[in-house]
């Protein structure tokens, strides 16, 4: 079995005592980390391979950034996202898992902190619907390869009313935008399984509460983090959760770990 979790921290620095805990707890194969928000070099990556992970991260000075943690030995293949030279968000970090026998078989994997978009009244809105398109037409060329793939992470898109804890309240927000879900939809229609929705087709289920107006408490939540798998992957799903208890520590992360298990 592997298993495969997305986890946005954010704030590496912040949540470090959570992220280990977790990591000595859950004990996943591979994690796929986003809004890490420091430099390659502030990374605390002596704590981070001491649990036994490779680590690898696309950083940036207080914001954005992406990493990616596995047992098994990796190599990087993408730390950006292709299609726009001149994008320099650190948002993307794709690897080969080399997973060792006797599976013996290796599996792609890419850490994605897919752009807010909010307000839709300025350009964050297109960027984000430019980056989606990047997104799917890369994840196209991924399924040629007839290879294991995941891709993992915060895609700032609640894909249906019923992944929203209140339509009315979230009716102009980039995440429930038609545009934005039509475009995560165009990623499921070329092939791709939204792994949650795979195994339990309805429900409420969420990975992301607001710090503001008791959320939490409330279970007022959003369902933004996700793992998209090629057939090839889908092929292997055992199990999939959302682990909620990282979200009830103290100051922590408003998102919460979603996991994958796989056959592999």
């Amino acid at each position: 079995m592997l298993t495969i979790a997305s986890f946005n921290v954010n704030s590496l620095r912040v949540r470090m005592p959570h992220l280990t805990a977790w990591l000595k707890s859950a004990a996943p194969d591979v994690a796929l980390l986003q809004e890490i928000k420091c430099l390659d070099e502030e990374l605390p990556r002596l704590e981070i391979e001491s649990l036994g992970y490779q680590v690898s991260a696309v950083g940036m000075k207080a914001r954005h950034g992406v990493a990616l943690l596995s047992k098994a030995k990796h190599t990087v293949e993408q730390r950006a996202l292709p299609g726009d030279d001149t994008d320099g968000e650190a948002r993307y970090l794709e690897a080969v898992i080399h997973v060792p026998a006797p599976h013996d078989r290796p599996v792609r994997v890419a850490s994605i902190y897919l752009p807010n978009g909010n307000p839709i009244d300025t350009e964050k809105f297109p960027y984000k619907l430019r980056w989606m398109e990047r997104l799917n037409r890369h994840a196209c060329d991924l399924l040629a390869r007839e290879e294991i793939v995941v891709l993992g992470g915060d895609f700032n898109v609640c894909p249906t009313d019923e992944d929203v804890f209140d339509t009315h309240a979230m009716a102009e927000d980039a995440l429930c935008q038609p545009e934005t879900r039509r475009r995560f939809r165009e990623l499921c229609h070329i092939g791709y399984v939204d792994a949650l929705r795979a195994l339990y087709p309805a429900g409420r289920h969420y990975t992301f509460w607001d710090y503001q107006g008791a959320r939490w408490q409330r279970d007022e939540g959003l369902r933004i983090d996700h793992l998209m798998l090629s057939p090839q992957a889908a092929d292997l799903l055992d199990a999939v959760g959302i682990d909620r208890e990282p979200r009830k520590l103290e100051r922590p992360s408003d998102h919460t770990p979603i996991w994958v298990r796989l056959a592999a």
